[in-house]
């Protein structure tokens, strides 16, 4: 724990046998609690791995998407009465020793949201993000920002950290099962007040880090896009979204 706080720490996994005991042995286990693995329907010793290391599983039973992963990552976290939740990508490439950081951010009462940023201090490219990556990330942010009246250096990080009445209070369940989700938490978060802060996360790009192709990047651009479209647009009351509606289906514990 930290500061009465219980820390766990989900690991949304695929095909992440290479990096999972490499991420796993750098979390810092004197302050989180529980850590399991959501296991996306790996095709490679995944889930072996992780039980082999004591750590639960929750494996789904077909390849669902990145932001359903998530949205079992973050129903099973509270589940176990988390109060502030952490989520590290098992392909090492975030550093896991930055938990303790994060975790202190939220518990400190300043923050909701915590995003581990590779591009603070310059990191992104030095750490090994591709070029063209790194250009789009730093286009769609900078829309972003003027669309949704922040000034958040990167949206598109993986490494995050919740408190608790953050995820049972947005309605996490209308956002997409795809890679879209990631942002769409964050606007939700933005659209709701939550605060978000944010601290500089060297990142390390190698053979194994997930990564998505071109094309799904372009999607995923593209849904960047919509979502703070739909923001601006339930913000002027023009038209009304399930994802920016406090009715709208929520995680429940």
């Amino acid at each position: 724990m930290l500061e009465g706080k219980k820390i766990v720490v989900v690991m949304p996994a695929y095909n992440a046998e290479k990096t999972l005991k490499k991420t796993y042995d750098e979390i810092p286990k004197d302050i989180v609690d529980e850590i399991f693995v959501t296991d996306d329907y790996s095709t490679d010793r995944t889930a072996e791995i992780a039980k082999a290391l004591g750590l639960e599983v929750y494996v789904h039973e077909k390849n669902k998407g990145y932001g359903a992963n998530q949205k079992t990552c973050y129903k099973e976290a509270l589940k176990k009465g988390a109060d502030i939740i952490i989520m590290l990508h098992p392909d090492y490439q975030y550093p896991p020793k930055l938990i303790t950081a994060m975790a202190g951010l939220i518990t400190s009462g300043m923050f909701d949201v915590v995003l581990g940023s590779r591009v603070l201090g310059g990191m992104a490219l030095k750490g090994g993000m591709p070029l063209y990556k790194y250009i789009s990330n730093r286009l769609l942010t900078f829309i972003e920002n003027i669309l949704l009246g922040q000034k958040v250096s990167e949206y598109h990080t993986g490494y995050r950290a919740f408190s608790k009445k953050v995820l049972l209070n947005l309605p996490l369940l209308e956002n997409s099962d795809d890679f879209v989700f990631d942002n769409q938490i964050l606007a939700q978060a933005i659209y709701f007040g939550y605060r978000i802060g944010e601290i500089t996360s060297p990142s390390i790009y190698t053979g194994e880090s997930s990564s998505i192709g071109f094309r799904r990047s372009v999607v995923y651009g593209f849904g960047v896009l919509s979502t703070a479209l739909k923001f601006v647009l339930q913000r002027l009351r023009i038209a009304k979204f399930q994802i920016f509606s406090q009715n709208g289906k929520k995680l429940s514990p």
